[in-house]
């Protein structure tokens, strides 16, 4: 774990637009892609209003405090599974796991933590720098997101993400959510629980889960509003980036690590 470091913007961000070219063998791959019958792999690029454009005044990012995180504690992971229908969740049955719960320990000090792990959001995200397609995608407010149409399952982003945070679908799926649309052959991750952040919610599945829960652990906002709740608390206890080394400048925040 490496303190948090605030980063100017970067020329990493600006993908040399070569990468965005379709390969010329992503036609064969494509026919590898199964979808449940009736669910559109719509575009969540646009899946706001075209009268409410997603802008980058604002930019989504979760706070989540390991002093209030339970180590037996799995709200998050369960209401993540059934916001998104990850139906049969079960690790030696899928690969499908948005959100997941890791116990650290500090080989210093002997301090245990617990926490969830999921896509960092990041500003720079890897997975999107060496996707050949463009089908992983970063929204102008900082979202970072799979267009399943365009997923070839080449799964480059998977071995790019420092945080192991993305899936590869392995099996037909049935019964899926219109809101979370998935795809057999593509590879998906924490989606911020965009659908609901796009019809005004201001808040994700996990961090509904785990106040229900009684832990107030997960706070979810946005960073560009200096009086939103997770700007104050970033700003009254600071936090820490996993990875910071890097200089991803990741939308997932931890305090007590």
């Amino acid at each position: 774990m490496n303190s948090d470091k605030t980063t100017p913007d970067d020329p990493r961000g600006k993908t040399d637009s070569a990468r965005r070219k379709f390969l010329g063998t992503a036609a064969a791959a494509v026919g590898g892609l199964a979808v449940a019958p009736g669910v559109l792999l719509y575009d969540l690029a646009h899946a706001r209003p075209t009268d409410e454009a997603v802008t980058s005044k604002v930019r989504w990012g979760m706070l989540i405090d390991t002093n209030l995180c339970r180590e037996n504690c799995d709200a998050c992971v369960t209401a993540c599974n059934e916001e998104h229908g990850l139906q049969g969740f079960d690790r030696q049955a899928t690969d499908a796991q948005w959100i997941r719960k890791l116990t650290v320990k500090d080989k210093h000090t002997g301090h245990v933590a617990s926490l969830p792990m999921l896509c960092q959001h990041c500003e720079f995200p890897p997975c999107v720098d060496v996707c050949p397609t463009g089908a992983s995608f970063r929204r102008d407010d900082g979202i970072v997101l799979v267009d399943k149409h365009i997923c070839i399952g080449c799964r480059y982003c998977m071995m790019a993400c420092p945080y192991k945070a993305r899936s590869f679908i392995h099996e037909t799926l049935q019964d899926q959510k219109a809101h979370a649309p998935r795809g057999k052959g593509t590879v998906e991750a924490c989606t911020f629980c965009v659908h609901k952040v796009d019809r005004g919610d201001g808040t994700t599945a996990c961090a509904e889960a785990c106040n229900s829960a009684g832990h107030q652990a997960i706070i979810f906002g946005d960073l560009n509003n200096p009086d939103s709740e997770i700007s104050n608390r970033l700003k009254a206890h600071g936090s820490t980036q996993i990875r910071a080394d890097l200089e991803l400048n990741t939308g997932v925040r931890y305090q007590g690590i």
